[in-house]
């Protein structure tokens, strides 16, 4: 009789499970937190995925945000205004929150490996947000009526500033951060 091949198992450690608990409850409180400026309003979303980048890597961010997604999809009302539900990942900003997968993802393939080059760090936040952007505005654009162009005025071009700023302060304090979980041996090098 032949061996069936097992497939490698994903290990998670205790720590590996509560650092991504912590950081998807950390999203569910902060994402709430919105300015309402049209249809796609300013959150801390992005924010806290950028610094769970630099305490989780890539892989666990990716899950942990994907666990917020499952809780705002399954009611709990952790996105932006204190929502919830399908209607909010087919309504207007549906494509942003989907969009900030790849971006966690292209994002998280530079900050874990070289987190400490900051201008690197922050090119990767930005090629990442501008695909995020890119799936929001396309997604936008569907839902609302509008044309790319009217979509990338609405849905886009306000956050520049702020989003910049958030890149900023994740490539500015992330490594520290970083370097003080390192140390405190919450996380391994």
């Amino acid at each position: 009789m032949q061996k069936a091949k097992s497939t490698p198992s994903v290990r998670l450690s205790v720590t590996d499970l509560a650092l991504i608990s912590l950081m998807t409850a950390l999203t569910c409180v902060l994402a709430p937190q919105s300015i309402p400026i049209g249809p796609v309003p300013i959150s801390l979303t992005m924010l806290v995925i950028f610094f769970s980048l630099y305490i989780l890597g890539m892989k666990k961010s990716t899950l942990s945000y994907l666990l917020y997604l499952l809780l705002g999809f399954a009611g709990l009302p952790v996105f932006s205004g204190f929502t919830a539900g399908a209607g909010k990942l087919l309504g207007p900003t549906g494509g942003y929150l989907i969009g900030f997968l790849p971006m966690t993802v292209i994002a998280g393939l530079v900050i874990e490996r070289f987190y400490q080059k900051r201008i690197l760090c922050f090119l990767a936040m930005l090629l990442g947000t501008a695909v995020c952007y890119l799936f929001g505005t396309l997604w936008l654009a569907y839902v609302g009526g509008y044309s790319f162009v009217a979509a990338l005025h609405i849905g886009v071009l306000p956050f520049l500033p702020v989003d910049f700023l958030k890149m900023a302060l994740a490539a500015a304090f992330g490594p520290q951060l970083r370097k003080l979980l390192l140390r405190a041996r919450v996380l391994k090098d």
